[in-house]
Parts: structure tokens; sequence; C-alpha cells
């Protein structure tokens, strides 16, 4: 089979104005960036308000491994589907970031014949989103940093300055730094760091607003620190919100591209789903729903983190409900959730992993019969999404249908979208329009008047199937300043590992009497959710010994090699 990059590359795509039009786009709502790609003016969203909501699908993934599980693949393979059946589908996917892009993971574009393209575009830097973000989260470091060498005004204080620096570059030797060195004329020495730019406040406000003047007000409201009397101090006291949001004006109009199969698929935003709440744009999705009859978008890593956060942030700001969970699982992945192997990226899969083995993959099964609880706790029905390799058999393909379906799921359909494209999701489709034409009782996992540690402990137990959590004294005494300064209601964003239920990267299957460790908890004031750090988490990753960007090239007709 070709590689990804092979196949986009050798795709006949077609002009974005004509596919935006066949799905009721005007041409003066389009703002073209080349001949395929677009961004899509917001005055459409008020042309199309009154016109009535598609169905709403939202596809997570069981507890993945460090390769990932073929998520997006599944999810434009699922809408590149539901047009094979007679469907009318709307992809809604993140743009990645450039740190696994040239990291570990490589790129986001899907798979196979079931891709986004143009893949390079998409990949790298695609409309210019992701650097308007950055420059709009700098320039507020800088005015921070400017504000105290003209003699700091608004008296803040240096050591509680919560605003780093961004860089959209896996750099661990960015973490923590010192600033201000060399004289007087170099500003305030002090301490700071860098995070990833998609774990920028800024891109989870972007993903967030609604509008404009949303926008504006939601920048005004970050909370850069405090002063030395322990108030906040915010980006509005700093007279920088008015210049970011001209900055991320157009950033905020949500970029169409197509599918291989030419259906219609936004993609817009991208914050990350472990530190914060991994999903793409409202704004986007509100066109969406009401451009297509059916809306596949996508939620990241597994169901206790994206879909968890997209249930209880994303919804509560969109006002947008989804009528089905559509939750991607792997062979591999459940053997690993045995126990009796690992995964590690780089590295040669076990073969034990690539064989049949009943045994492991039945000892592995807890971890999917978890998460389709968790999708089923918000009252939406759910659909396992079986993603075929070519190692699978079909004794562990039936066993994982079976032991889904006995989890509550509505039905758990082997989809083979990446070798085959949408044909090869036909049946997932259909099952997937069942189970959305059934009554959805959608709920929320908590209550905004609930206290911030009842939220994480809500979280903590129900999502992860934690005995409790452990809340350090000093996040202790960040909850009480957050909620005596008012942001007591807002939602919780849980910044935790992927790679287990738990905290701890290392526990597999469905751990059970553990305790959730709460470090720090911090408000996001813009955003409007308050996070809590669990565990281990790095805002800045690193990259590894061999990173994906030592393939990528420029062959001798100019085109790009090595990206996947």
């Amino acid at each position: 089979m070709l590689s990804d990059l092979a196949i986009a590359q050798a795709a006949r795509l077609r002009p974005i104005l004509e596919i935006a039009q066949e799905y009721g786009l005007k041409e003066e709502e389009v703002e073209s960036y080349g001949r395929y790609m677009a961004k899509v003016r917001l005055e459409a969203l008020e042309r199309l308000r009154e016109r009535p909501n598609g169905k709403y699908v939202d596809v997570t993934a069981i507890t993945p491994t460090p390769l990932g599980e073929g998520k997006t693949t599944v999810t434009i393979g699922l809408s590149q589907a539901l047009k094979v059946i007679g469907k009318k589908p709307v992809t809604c996917i993140r743009q990645p970031s450039l740190g696994p892009v040239f990291g570990i993971k490589g790129g986001a574009a899907g798979g196979g014949y079931s891709q986004v393209v143009p893949m390079e575009d998409f990949n790298l830097h695609l409309t210019g989103d992701n650097h308007a973000v950055g420059v709009a989260h700098n320039l507020l470091a800088a005015f921070i940093d400017n504000h105290l060498h003209h003699g700091n005004g608004l008296g803040i204080d240096p050591r509680q300055i919560w605003w780093r620096h961004v860089v959209d570059v896996s750099d661990r030797s960015l973490r923590k730094i010192v600033k201000g060195l060399g004289g007087p004329n170099d500003g305030v020495p002090r301490e700071s760091g860098f995070d990833i730019l998609v774990a920028s406040e800024c891109m989870a406000i972007l993903a967030l607003t609604t509008g404009l003047r949303d926008l504006r007000q939601r920048l005004g409201r970050i909370i850069v620190g405090l002063n030395y009397q322990k108030e906040p101090v915010t980006a509005e006291d700093l007279h920088c919100a008015g210049a970011m949001t001209v900055l991320l004006r157009q950033a905020l109009l949500p970029n169409i591209l197509q599918t291989l199969e030419g259906t219609l698929c936004f993609v817009h935003t991208g914050p990350f789903a472990n530190i914060a709440h991994g999903n793409s744009s409202i704004l986007a999705d509100q066109l969406a729903v009401k451009l297509g009859d059916y809306v596949v978008t996508e939620s990241g890593f597994g169901a206790d983190c994206g879909m968890e956060k997209f249930m209880n942030i994303k919804c509560r700001y969109s006002g947008l409900r989804p009528d089905v969970v559509c939750m991607v699982a792997t062979v591999r992945a459940l053997k690993m959730h045995s126990g009796l192997f690992t995964v590690v990226a780089g590295k040669p899969l076990d073969k034990g992993l690539v064989e049949e083995n009943l045994e492991a993959l039945a000892r592995g099964m807890c971890n999917l019969e978890k998460q389709v609880e968790n999708a089923r706790q918000f009252g939406v029905p759910v659909v396992v999404a079986i993603n075929r390799f070519t190692t699978d058999t079909e004794r562990e393909l039936e066993l994982i249908r079976e032991r889904a379906i006995a989890a509550g799921a509505e039905d758990a359909v082997v989809a083979e979208v990446h070798a085959r494209g949408g044909e090869g999701g036909a049946a997932l489709a259909e099952a997937v329009v069942r189970a959305a034409e059934k009554p959805s009782a959608f709920r929320y996992l908590y209550d905004l008047d609930c206290s911030i540690a009842e939220k994480i402990e809500i979280i903590a137990t129900r999502m992860y199937g934690a005995r409790g959590i452990e809340i350090a004294s000093a996040a202790r005494k960040q909850i009480e300043w957050i909620e005596r300064h008012g942001f007591g209601r807002l939602p919780v964003c849980v910044a935790k590992t992927q790679l287990s239920l738990s905290h701890d990267p290392g526990l597999k299957g469905r751990p059970s009497g553990f305790v959730v460790p709460v470090r720090e908890v911090r408000v996001a004031a813009g955003a409007g959710f308050v996070y809590a750090l669990t565990g281990e988490i790095s805002t800045m990753p690193g990259l590894p010994s061999v990173p994906a960007g030592t393939k990528v090239d420029i062959d001798e007709q100019g085109r790009v090699v090595g990206l996947f």
C-alpha cells in the first residue's frame, strides 16, 4: 500500500469554493487561501441560524497506545462512509501542533484512504492560525515584562506571574528559563518558561469562543498573575487584550478543507487533550451542524480525556448536544491493556500484539468496557468502531464485538477505512445512523454549583474509576483563592496522562483503588474553566532520540517527502 503522503499527493482535489457552494455557503462567505483551502466568514452562521441542526456525532476512543489508534482516520473515514450511504456529512477536527508533527506522533490528517487534503498544508502552517495564537500570547508576555521595566504601576508580583511564553516546537530546554539578564536596559530578571503553543489559554479561548465580541471579552479576562495584594492582574489591566483580538481576528474564522472523497472538513484550533480541553472550535461545529445532516467531530485521546471535556466544557459553551458517541478501539491497544505487553514509540511491536491472543485480548477488554460506561454516563448512545489492522483475526474482532455490546454499546462494527476509504466504513456509518435516531438523554457529569474539589472528585471517581482524590496543601489554597474571587462555578479541565485511565501512565486496563493526586489548580478565566494538574504533566514536550522531523525534506521536484 502507498504511504499516506503518496496517497494524498496523488489525489485529484476539487476547488474548495465548489465544495463550499455544494454545502450551501455563498461565494462572498468564503475567503480562499489558494484553490483548496479557505476560511468561512461568520456572517454565514448568522444567515443559517434558523436552519435545523444536523445529527451531532462525537468520535472518541479507548485509552490509546503511544502510537495512537487511528481515531482521526476513523473520524474522516466515517464521514466519507456517511456520504457512501447517501448522507451529507461534515467533518470537524483539530489542526495539529508542529510539536508532534516533528516529534513522535507525526501529523494528524488521518491515514491511508481516509485523509484530509492537502495533507502537507494541513499538517504544517495551514492558514497561519497557530502562528497568530503564538504571537498574541507572546505579545501579552512582552507587555508584562515591559510593564515591570517601566515602573510596575500595577504592583505585579514577579514571583506570581503565571503567564509564560509559547512556541510550537517541542523543546525541553525551554521549560524553565531566566529572563531579563544583561543589565538595566534588558528588562527585570525573573524566572519563567515556555509551554507548547497548543497549551496556550489563547488557543483554548479561540476554540471556545462564539464570536468576535466574545473573543475580545475572554481575552480581557485572562489572568496573567497576582499583584502584591494577591489580587488578579488581567490582560485588560495591561491594555493588551484589544491588540490580541486584532491579531486573532482572522484566526477566529474556521478553515475548510476536503477529505479524499470530496466531503467538507472544518479544521479549526488545536488545544491539547491531556493539558487543555482537546476539541476543535465551537464556531466550526456550529457552522457544520447547519451545513450537513451529519456532523462528525473528534475529541482528543480517550473518552476519559477529550470526550469528558467535550461534554462538560465544550457542550456547555456551544449549546450543542451529541446524538451519538463513536468509540474507536483496536486489537493491539486492548492487548496492551492486559498488562502483558508494552508499546514504546519507535520500537518494534511485541510479536504477541500482532499474533492472535484471545486470552490477552479478553484481559484487556476491561478498558473498552469502562470507556463505554464513561460515554453512557452522559446519556448518549455508543457505537464502537473496531479499527482493523492487517494482523487482526476474525476471532479477535468478534470477541471485541461481543464484549462491547455486552458492555452497553448499541453496536460494534469493524472499520476498514484506512485501506478502503468510505466503502470500508459503510457498515459503521449505518450503525451510527441507527444509534443517532434513538432518543438521547444527554446530561452533564456534574452541576456547576458543586465546589471545585467536588467537581474534580466526581471526574476522578466516575470517569477514571479512582477511589478518591488527594489535594496537596498548595492546591487547596489555590482552590480557596479561585472560589473567593468568583470562579467557583466554572467547569473543570483536568490535566492528566492520556496513556491510562488513572493519573499514572503505567496503570493499564481498568485500574482501581488508586487515589488521584491534585498538585496544582489554576483558573483560565478567559477560556472559562478551572484546570487541575494531576501526576507529572509537562506543558512542554521534548523531542525523541530520532525526531520525525529528521525524515521530512523536499525532493528534486519540490514536493514534500517524509511527512506522515
